[in-house]
């Protein structure tokens, strides 16, 4: 089991209901993406009835990287749709991430009070999570992310056809220079085909990036999948 090097939370303000985990890109870390949305919402992400997990990503070697280490949720052969999936390193880390659900169902929040969402990678994360290891959960959300052709979450669909899935909101930019629109359009389009209940939004003039229409989407999109 892949070990995470820290945790940020932010607590609910009132009555714990509901927990939204957000993972962050490639390199990056948890306290790196909650800066970059508190500063896009203008203030610091929290939520009466919500709490809020950015956990940071293991250090560990990266191909795309030239093989030296990053903070990563799982490894790339090739930043492509057409190369395999490394299961190998995907499996264990949503197994770890599955563990801190856990965590949070153990003190009585509920699969459906839980979302799981994340740029770039870590919205290829939060899509793992939700089609192949955690089909029970509230929602999930992916911004500026792909799933490569031959990936197990389409077989894992299939297996699970005419089951409740989690819906999901897709975030891209269309000027997007290191995963191109068309990777996200056409991931979505694929998982909508096998059941999934999806929203894409196209963000206009938006590189490969978060951006504050997109955060301002994400809270009322959350806030009607986790109610107070």
């Amino acid at each position: 089991m892949a070990k995470l090097p820290k945790v940020d939370i932010v607590n609910a303000t009132g009555t714990h209901t509901a927990s939204l985990f957000f993972f962050h890109g490639s390199g990056s870390t948890g306290s790196d993406i909650k800066k970059w949305i508190d500063s896009l919402n203008r203030e610091e992400l929290r939520f009466p009835h919500t709490k809020i997990i950015y956990p940071t990503a293991p250090y560990q070697p990266y191909t795309l990287n030239n093989g030296m280490p990053s903070h990563v949720w799982f490894d790339r052969k090739g930043l492509s749709r057409e190369v395999p999936e490394d299961i190998e390193s995907i499996d264990p880390m949503c197994k770890t991430i599955v563990e801190l659900i856990d965590n949070e169902t153990s003190k009585g929040i509920p699969d459906n009070r839980i979302v799981v969402a994340g740029f770039s990678m870590g919205g290829a994360l939060s899509m793992y999570l939700s089609y192949r290891f955690r089909l029970t959960l509230g929602g999930c959300c992916a911004m500026s992310s792909f799933l490569n052709k031959n990936t197990l979450v389409y077989q894992s669909l299939k297996e699970n056809q005419g089951r409740r899935v989690p819906p999901l909101l897709q975030f891209h930019g269309t000027s997007d220079t290191l995963v191109p629109f068309q990777w996200g359009e056409d991931s979505s389009n694929d998982v909508k085909d096998l059941g999934v209940n999806v929203e894409f939004i196209p963000l206009p003039n938006v590189d490969h990036e978060l951006s504050r229409a997109g955060i301002e989407t994400f809270k009322k999109w959350l806030l009607n999948i986790l109610p107070e």
